[in-house]
This record gives structure tokens, sequence and C-alpha cells, in this order.
């Protein structure tokens, strides 16, 4: 039987350095949320003419699909942890042995490998003492491939975890980006009730009305000349008409009106009507939607506007509260939009 030449020193201390190196156990790095990681990309940001009822489906939507990759993640997290402590397990164990072994080659190796073979009694010992340094080097790299295998599967499952703990982090992102984009939705319009989610998802921002130096709006007069009628409006009234219209809402509007109460005498109040010319009951769905996302230009732009409440079908907003609540009034304003100014 031919002996394999070895250099056993080097073999005998190489492994016994790098089992010293990796004997310390490989544990999971558990990321702690919140950590920077990206939020996925709102699919929903930028388009123009999508419906509040479409944006919040839409949400919902990628909030099951995301809530669905958390839990696909969750499970391979366990597996890969399992994985792991198995490996780690292997590994502890591949360690004494794969010393006891180096040292067996390093005790050999002091020793000279022809002398030990050269001092046979006999054919029959010289054999048998060729077979046992094969057997020990045979052993030797069998045992630490074992070992090296065990420590890259250590390795490998940890770097995937790792990045399965990231997927899991961007998912649940996701997950509340999605439903906070509906509430926020929701809210700046008071809510899904009064428009069924038949209005716009999003509305121009409008240019703010000046405010005072302690950051508030200072009360006005009816100064400025009314553009719909010929009477005067406050000058946040006229921002908040241009506004409007550069919005697109350019269907008729009266604001100053002599008379009773309110707000309208005062020039700070303006109806919205919901046609060209004069007011009608809302009797077609395009009537409706224009009302509804009119209100929703005004109440998303009520801060920058500087606007005290607004009225539409039925139900009256104000800033402080932040939702629409029942209206009883001597209009039911089923045919404008009413806005009054600060």
């Amino acid at each position: 039987m031919t002996v394999r030449p070895r250099r056993w020193l080097m073999l005998a201390l190489a492994p016994l350095v790098s089992v010293a190196f990796l004997a310390s156990p490989i544990s999971p790095a558990y990321a702690e949320p919140g950590d920077g990681t990206s939020a996925a990309p709102d699919e929903a940001a930028g388009k123009e003419n999508q419906t509040l009822d479409e944006l919040i489906e839409s949400s919902n939507r990628r909030f099951v699909q995301a809530k669905g990759a958390v839990a696909k993640s969750t499970a391979a997290q366990k597996a890969l942890a399992g994985k792991i402590k198995a490996a780690e397990a292997r590994r502890n164990e591949l360690i004494p042995e794969v010393n006891a072994i180096a040292n067996q080659q390093y005790r050999f190796g002091q020793l000279n490998a022809a002398s030990f073979l050269l001092s046979s009694k006999g054919s029959d010992d010289f054999l048998a003492r060729a077979m046992s340094l094969e057997e020990i080097n045979t052993e030797h790299d069998r045992k630490l491939a074992e070992l090296n295998k065990a420590i890259d599967e250590v390795t490998k499952s940890k770097v995937a975890l790792d990045s399965e703990v990231k997927k899991q982090k961007t998912n649940l992102v996701a997950m509340q980006k999605q439903k906070e984009a509906a509430n926020q939705a929701l809210n700046l319009v008071g809510g899904e009730g009064l428009t069924q989610g038949h209005v716009l998802a999003s509305s121009p921002k409008a240019k703010p009305a000046p405010r005072n130096s302690e950051g508030g709006f200072s009360p006005e007069s009816c100064t400025v000349q009314d553009p719909t009628t010929n009477g005067c409006i406050t000058a946040r009234t006229l921002n908040m008409y241009k506004e409007t219209k550069k919005a697109g809402f350019d269907r008729f509007v009266g604001c100053h009106r002599d008379g009773g109460p309110f707000e309208h005498p005062k020039g700070r109040a303006c109806d919205w009507s919901l046609q060209d010319s004069g007011f009608a009951v809302a009797h077609n769905a395009d009537m409706k939607e224009y009302g509804n996302n009119l209100m929703a230009f005004l109440v998303r732009n009520a801060d920058r506007l500087g606007i005290y409440y607004v009225i539409w079908y039925k139900q009256i907003w104000f800033p402080s509260e932040g939702e629409w609540r029942a209206y009883h009034g001597p209009s039911d304003h089923t045919d404008h939009v009413h806005v009054s100014m600060l």
C-alpha cells in the first residue's frame, strides 16, 4: 500500500488554529426594528385621477400582500434558526474529534513518518503501520471536511436568516405605510361616510393665506371687491376663491350676500354651485362627484386657507373636530358646497 507523504506539523497545527478560532457558537443576529430600513414605494403616489375608494382598495390589497410576506418570512426565520442550531451542534461535536486526530498527526510527525515505518519488526508490522498512518490521514480529511461543511452551513444559514429579517422589516414598514395611507386619506376628508369613497384621493395644494406674527389668522374686514357679486369680501376669502378656481372648480359661485346671520354679509363665505349657473340639487353622478371633490379640496387645504367650516350634503365639518356631523339648518346643502372663513 502506498503511503501519502505528509507535512505533519503544518497539517497538525492548522486545524488546531482554525478550530480554536471557530469554536465559539455563531448565533443569529436579530435586527432591532426601526433601524432605517426603507419602506416599500407607495404605488398609489402620483395617480392624479385615483378616487379615495380606489386608493383604499389598493392600499388594503398591498397591506394584505405585505402581511402574507411577513408570515412567510417568519416561518422561514424559524426554519433557518433550527438549521443553525443543528449545524452548530454538529460543529461542536466534530471539534474534539478533529483535535484528537490532529494530536495523533502531531505525535507521529515528531517521530518522522519514515523512521516510524522503518522501525517496524517485519513486513506485517510495516504494513500495519502504513495502514495506521493512512487511516489517520483519511479520517482527518473526512472529519475536517465534515467540520468545514458544518461551519459553512452555520454561516450560510445565518446570512439567509439576516436576509429574512430584513425582508420582514421592509414588509412590516410597508404594512404600516399602507394602513396610514388609507387612514390619512379618510381623515383628510373627515371619514368615508359622506362620500362613500367617490372622491379624488388627493387634491392640489392651495397657496397659504398670510398669517399673523403668532402664526394664526387675525380677524379681517370686508374690504376687497367680490368677483362674484357687487359686494365685498375679505382678502382671505379672495385668496380661497382664487385658489379654488385655480384647482379647477370653475362652476357658478356666489360669495357676498346682504342681510342675514353668519358669514356671507361679512364677506367671509362662498356658496359653490354644482352647475354652471344658478343652483340645483345634485341629481346625477357628475354633480355629486363635483361637490365631493370640491369639498375635499377645501377640507384638505383648510389649514392653509384659514377655513372656519365647510357644509356639504346635510353635514358640517370643523377643523377643530376633524370629522363630519349632521347639519340641521335652513338649507340641507345638497345643491352647493358652503365654505366659511376665519
